[in-house]
C-alpha cells in the first residue's frame, strides 16, 4: 500500500452528475465524435488515428465508438507520481486528492510591497521554494511567467528552477513540443536515465489542447511523445459554454468531452496504459457579462470531474482560486468554496492555488491562506478513529464526572493530534492588538518571508545541475538560430 499525503473523504462523495447524465453526455460526445468529428493538427496523429480504425477527411477525424470503449480499457485508473528522492508522494485516482500552484502568472501581487508587478525569474525560485516548504502543498508548478528571460524559451529556466528548488512532484507547462522534449530530458538526468524516470516519474506535462473540437499540434506532439515514453501526462481540452460550444452546460461538456475521449484513445493507440489525466473544470457556460474566463463560476463545478470518474480516469482539478484582484472577503469566499467543491468532487490533482484575476496575477500570500484553508478541509473531511484507545472508556471510568481531564496521560498522548492553523488568530483581542492588531493579509506576508528565509531544500548533485544547466544554454542558442 503506497502511502500519501492525498486527501481522501471516507464518509460520503459528492458527484454533480449522477451515472444517469453522465452516460447521456457519454453517448452524446460518441455521437459527436462519430457525426462531427474533430479536426486533428498533427499528421502523425491523424496516421496514427486512421490506423486505429479512424475515419479522416482532410483534418477531420471521426472516431467510431468502439475505438473509445478499447481506449478506456487500458487507460490507468490512476498515476502515481513520485518525489525527487524516489518516494511515492501521489496516487492520483480514485478519490484522493492532491493540490499544489498554477502556472506562468502575467503579474504578480508582491507581497513586500502589496503592489502588482511583473514577475521576474526569482518569484519562479520563491513560488517553488514556498511550495516545498507549506505541509499542505503536494506538487510545484512554475506559479509565474519570467520577464527577465527569453520569452520564447521562457518554460526551459521555469523548469530548471523547479528541479533545484524543490524535492516534491512538479507540473509543468510548456508553449512547444521542444520545450516538453526538454523538461523531459532535464528530469531524465535527475532521476538517473530514461528508464529510471519512467520508473518512477517525480514530473508530469500539463497540455493546453486549443478546445474539444480542435486538436492543436503541439498538444497532440506532447500526447504522443510522452505515451512513447510511458510517462504521465494531464491531456486538458477546454470548452467555454456559449463561445466554442452550446452555452449548455450538458452541450457544452458533450462537445469538450468528445476532444477528450479523442486524447484517450490517441495515447492508447500509441501505447496501451499509458497513464493519461482528464479536465476536473470548464465543461461549462462562458461569462457572457464580463467575457472574462473567470475561474471561479458556480455552474461548472464538478461537472467535468463527474465525467472522470464515470470513466475512472484520474482528474486534473482546479481550486484554491479567485477571481480577485486584493487579498478581501471575495478572495476567502472563493478560494475556499472551490478548494472544498474539488475535494467533495474527487479531483485527483487540484492546481492553480494561489491564483487570482481570472489566472493573471498569482500570490505568494494567497497561496499560504490556502495551505491553512487545506488543512483545515482536510482534518474536517478525514475519517474518525473510533477504539479502544479513542473512546477511552477506561479513562472516562477512572476519573469520573468530577475528574480532571488536562493532565491525563491519555490527553498528552493525543491533545496535539486536532489541526491548529499557524496563520488564523484565535486569541482574545488582547492579546491579537498586544501582538500588533495584525490582519490575515499581514500575518501570511510575514508566514511567506519566514518560510523564505527559513526552508532549506535538498540540492540536486552538483553533476546535475550542471547538466540541466547545459541543456538550458542549448536551448537559447537553438532559438537564437532560428
Amino acid at each position: 500500500m503506497i502511502e500519501t499525503h492525498g486527501t481522501s473523504i471516507t464518509s460520503a462523495h459528492y458527484s454533480r452528475m449522477g451515472q444517469q447524465e453522465c452516460e447521456k453526455i457519454h453517448l452524446a460526445s460518441l455521437e459527436v465524435l462519430q457525426r462531427v468529428g474533430v479536426d486533428v493538427h498533427d499528421e502523425k496523429a491523424r496516421d496514427i488515428l486512421a490506423q486505429g480504425g479512424a475515419k479522416l477527411d482532410g483534418l477531420r477525424v471521426r472516431i467510431p465508438e468502439y475505438m473509445v470503449k478499447r481506449a478506456l480499457s487500458t487507460a490507468p485508473s490512476a498515476i502515481t507520481l513520485y518525489n525527487r528522492k524516489g518516494k511515492a508522494a501521489m496516487r492520483a485516482g480514485k478519490y484522493n486528492s492532491y493540490y499544489g500552484g498554477g502556472s506562468d502568472c502575467l503579474n504578480i501581487l508582491d507581497h513586500r510591497t502589496g503592489q502588482r508587478r511583473k514577475p521576474v525569474l526569482n518569484d519562479v525560485r520563491e513560488a517553488s521554494t514556498l511550495m516545498d516548504a507549506l505541509p499542505e502543498i503536494d506538487f510545484v508548478m512554475s506559479a509565474f511567467l519570467p520577464e527577465d528571460v527569453d520569452q520564447r524559451i521562457y518554460d526551459r529556466y521555469q523548469m530548471e528552477v523547479m528541479l533545484n528548488a524543490t524535492t516534491k512532484p512538479i507540473v509543468f507547462v510548456t508553449p512547444d513540443f521542444e520545450g516538453c522534449a526538454a523538461a523531459v530530458e532535464m528530469c531524465e538526468i535527475v532521476a538517473g536515465g530514461a528508464e529510471a524516470f519512467q520508473h518512477k516519474p517525480f514530473a508530469t506535462c500539463y497540455i493546453n489542447v486549443t478546445s474539444g473540437l480542435i486538436a492543436n499540434q503541439e498538444a497532440l506532439q506532447k500526447c504522443m511523445f510522452l505515451a512513447e515514453k510511458g510517462l504521465p501526462q494531464l491531456y486538458i481540452p477546454l470548452n467555454a459554454g456559449g463561445v466554442n460550444s452550446p452555452s449548455t452546460t450538458a452541450g457544452c461538456m458533450a462537445t469538450m468531452n468528445a476532444g477528450i475521449l479523442l486524447g484517450v484513445v490517441l495515447s492508447q493507440l500509441v501505447r496501451p496504459g499509458a497513464p493519461i489525466a482528464v479536465p476536473g473544470w470548464n465543461g461549462g457556460p462562458y461569462n457572457l457579462q464580463t467575457m472574462v474566463g473567470n475561474y471561479v463560476l458556480a455552474d461548472e463545478q464538478g461537472v467535468p470531474t463527474s465525467m472522470g470518474k464515470y470513466y475512472d480516469l484520474p482528474v486534473f482539478g482546479l481550486g484554491g482560486s479567485t477571481d480577485s484582484k486584493v487579498l478581501d472577503q471575495q478572495s476567502g469566499f472563493e478560494a475556499t468554496l472551490s478548494l472544498m467543491t474539488s475535494l467533495l468532487h474527487g479531483a485527483n490533482i487540484v492546481h492553480d492555488v494561489g491564483f487570482m484575476d481570472a489566472g493573471l496575477q498569482g500570490s505568494l500570500q494567497m497561496m499560504a491562506i490556502c495551505n491553512e484553508i487545506l488543512g483545515f478541509l482536510r482534518a474536517a473531511t478525514k475519517g474518525v478513529v473510533v477504539n479502544d484507545e479513542t473512546l477511552a472508556l477506561d479513562v472516562i471510568e477512572e476519573l469520573g464526572p468530577t475528574g480532571n481531564y488536562m493532565g491525563h496521560e491519555h490527553t498528552i498522548r493525543h491533545y496535539k493530534e486536532p489541526f491548529y492553523s499557524k496563520l488564523i488568530d484565535k486569541n482574545p483581542y488582547s492579546v491579537w492588538q498586544k501582538r500588533g492588531s495584525l490582519t490575515m493579509e499581514q500575518r501570511a506576508s510575514k508566514m511567506v518571508d519566514d518560510l523564505l528565509a527559513k526552508h532549506q531544500v535538498e540540492p540536486l548533485g552538483e553533476e546535475a545541475q550542471k547538466a540541466i544547466r547545459a541543456i538550458v544554454e542549448r536551448e537559447q542558442a537553438w532559438i537564437n538560430s532560428k
